[in-house]
């Protein structure tokens, strides 16, 4: 099943400062105190033999498997260098190699070994992935379950990314209840103190677009537009993974001139779904994200600067990164005054296929958008759908042939794939819960460490702590509870008369942007609800 396991909020990593507005009920050491207490060892042994898979050599690079005996390097009980900030270790290299690090040479020559600037730019992407379940409310007691629990505009800091160098310009909402479900597993409950209709019972966070600060830009060379998308936590969405079936695209609203590219009707439904009487949802998903794109491209080439688009997401959220990505080329949201074109890329953790053959071909050879796609070899998900006609059963010419004869459930998977292998990562236990091999922070773990096939696993930066924030995956002797991430006291706070509540959130964001509208008719998009 194309279904994603949801990730788990996130602690910031220890060299961060813990958000204000979110206690935490254990903190993390400081920087100051893991330098003191980090002694490196180099393990004698070696770890156990690891078959070398076969992957298809047009997508597949691996940095995970090795045929000979590699070396552990780090701490035994939590690793080395936890003081380096893994995410942003590019050496300066950034602003001068920015194009091929977006995957202008389709990263050929930077997967095994792993290059060092590539590395940080997959985990900063994947920590922008990683802050759509962390920043999401889905507790049934709140009266903004299904909302972004942090404001707009202190969204970074709120969810422990204070230094991304980013600034969040829009949330997005999505929707799909054309079976007209419920989509919580309880009525949300109602209050007072806010607006009954703040959120409608099909409407949820699903996203945001971010674009860096003139700082950030000076250091990668470029003005970034980034574009997070979250994955599966609420039942539409299951809905949404278990609809296989495909269905053209062009009769998805993406005006793609193709009639024979397809995709997973639940995923498209999910990224175009709007409901009219819900204020934060009558656009779609994709309205919402292609109005904002063509605004800041306009803006940032309008002053003179070189403009990327940047997708990534997780799991589900890796099906939307695929599916927006591929609609910010088509529609030309990424088109540039002057005739040219935003580079767009997609980083994609976990993610299951979209489309079938046509879909990649247009994807990759006519609009021209870049994918890498981080995945755990043990890992179903990026297994599904497509389980009898895909690019690792099959080649191209059956599923070409099988799709021809309209059978359906041909699927493949696009871009370049970077296989990694959680089996190496001394940190990580044996276990038979396959959610974990899916966690994103056990894939952020895992591109912390390794460096190239048989080179060993060495941390850079990342605590490996992190895996267990909603997981159970860390070995025990490393002493991290599992599933330790949470507010303290589920957030409720005492008044002054002694009660116990859960105080109102003063929000600072309105249902859509006024110009919305003005944005899509540039697009040639009619979207006015």
């Amino acid at each position: 099943m194309a279904a994603s396991v949801s990730s788990c909020p996130s602690l910031p990593i220890s060299h961060r400062r813990p958000a204000p507005i979110l206690p935490f009920q254990q903190q993390p050491p400081t920087r100051e105190r893991w330098l003191s207490n980090a002694k490196t060892t180099l393990h004698g042994g070696a770890l156990n033999t690891l078959q070398r898979r076969r992957r298809p050599r047009r997508v597949v690079a691996s940095v995970a498997t090795t045929d000979r005996p590699a070396p552990v390097i780090g701490d035994v009980n939590r690793g080395s260098q936890l003081a380096e900030t893994s995410g942003r270790s590019d050496d300066g290299q950034l602003a001068a190699r920015w194009r091929e690090i977006q995957g202008a040479s389709n990263w050929e020559g930077l997967l095994d070994p792993l290059d060092a600037a590539l590395r940080a730019e997959l985990i900063r992407y994947g920590e922008f992935a990683q802050a759509t379940y962390d920043s999401f409310d889905y507790d049934r007691f709140s009266p903004y379950s299904g909302s972004c629990r942090f404001p707009l505009r202190t969204f970074f800091r709120d969810v422990g990314l204070a230094g991304a160098g980013y600034e969040v310009s829009r949330y997005l909402y999505a929707t799909c209840n054309d079976l007209k479900l419920p989509n919580f597993a309880h009525r949300k409950h109602k209050s007072a103190a806010v607006e009954d209709k703040l959120w409608s019972e099909s409407g949820t966070f699903i996203g945001y677009v971010a674009v860096s600060t003139d700082e950030e830009t000076a250091r990668i060379g470029r003005r970034d537009i980034a574009v997070a998308w979250r994955g599966t936590i609420t039942r539409l969405e299951w809905v949404a993974d278990l609809t296989a079936s495909q269905r053209r695209l062009s009769d998805m609203g993406v005006p793609c001139p193709d009639p024979d590219v397809k995709v997973e009707l639940g995923f498209a439904e999910l990224y175009t779904g709007k409901d009219v009487e819900c204020r934060f949802c009558r656009y779609s998903a994709r309205e919402q994200a292609l109005a904002e794109v063509r605004k800041l491209v306009e803006l940032y080439h309008g002053r003179g600067e070189e403009v990327s688009v940047t997708v990534t997401g997780h799991s589900l959220g890796s099906a939307l990164a695929m599916l927006n990505a591929f609609d910010i080329a088509e529609t030309g949201a990424n088109a540039t005054p002057g005739g040219g074109e935003a580079p767009v890329c997609v980083f994609s953790f976990a993610g299951p296929r979209v489309g079938n053959l046509r879909f990649r071909e247009r994807f990759e050879r006519e609009l021209g958008v870049r994918a890498l796609r981080v995945v755990n070899v043990h890992d179903s998900v990026p297994k599904v759908p497509g389980v009898f006609f895909n690019e690792a059963a099959f080649p191209e010419e059956v599923l070409r042939a099988v799709d021809g004869l309209g059978v359906g459930g041909v699927y493949t998977h696009l871009g370049v794939a970077l296989a990694l292998d959680h089996e190496a990562s001394p940190f990580l236990k044996k276990t038979m819960d396959i959610s974990c091999y899916h966690n994103l922070e056990a894939h952020l773990h895992l591109l912390d460490g390794f460096r190239g096939t048989g080179e060993g696993f060495e941390l850079r930066g990342r605590d490996p702590a992190l895996v267990n924030k909603s997981a159970d995956f860390l070995r025990d002797d490393h002493m991290v509870p599992p599933v330790w991430y949470q507010a303290e006291n589920k957030g409720m706070v005492r008044m002054e008369d002694g009660r116990w509540v859960l105080p109102p959130r003063h929000r600072g964001i309105d249902a859509h942007p006024e110009d919305t509208d003005h944005h899509l008719q540039k697009l040639g998009l009619n979207a006015s609800p």
